[in-house]
């Protein structure tokens, strides 16, 4: 028997076993970030519509923070935002950052959903989401009290992440 027979399946196994490996992790749909345990990037969005303007100061105030990048054009921000307007009514604050819009549109989208941010601001260029490091929007940044990030949401805040993420870092 040729040594050789032997090579292509063990190949296969190995390619099964690293592929295996990938699909049983915790959460394969989960998308790493960078700034897990590190302090949050500056906010250095522009002002929106006039409302109070975010600083670095306010996301190390001791108070629980969401920053949510989002848009009007973005369908699964119209799926999470009844989320986020129920945290808002239970006192949690969310910091809301219109990403790459038309401001007349992203108006229209809280005039029409309600608006459930503590304070807002425009990133039309997409530069703090860069900052930041999203993927796209929705993305949801759960930053403690004194500035540091403890936690990424990719996509729209569900059960699950309001179970698993959410409520954690808010106790």
């Amino acid at each position: 028997m040729k040594p050789l027979l032997f090579v292509p399946p063990l190949i296969f196994a190995a390619l099964g076993a690293v592929f295996l490996f990938g699909m049983l992790r915790d959460d394969p749909d989960a998308l790493p970030t960078a700034f897990a345990g590190k302090p949050a990037p500056p906010i250095t969005a522009l002002p929106f519509d006039g409302a109070a303007l975010p600083d670095d100061a306010s996301l190390r105030d001791g108070t629980v923070t969401l920053v949510n990048f989002w848009a009007s054009w973005c369908a699964p921000c119209r799926a999470e935002h009844p989320m986020l307007e129920a945290l808002a009514a239970d006192g949690v604050r969310i910091v809301g950052i219109n990403y790459k819009d038309d401001p007349d549109q992203a108006k229209a989208f809280l005039a029409g959903l309600g608006d459930p941010f503590a304070a807002k601001a425009a990133d039309p260029e997409g530069r703090m989401g860069l900052d930041w490091g999203i993927y796209g929007v929705p993305e949801t940044f759960v930053v403690d009290g004194t500035g540091t990030i403890r936690a990424r949401i990719a996509g729209p805040i569900g059960e699950t992440a309001m179970r698993e993420v959410i409520e954690p870092a808010l106790r």
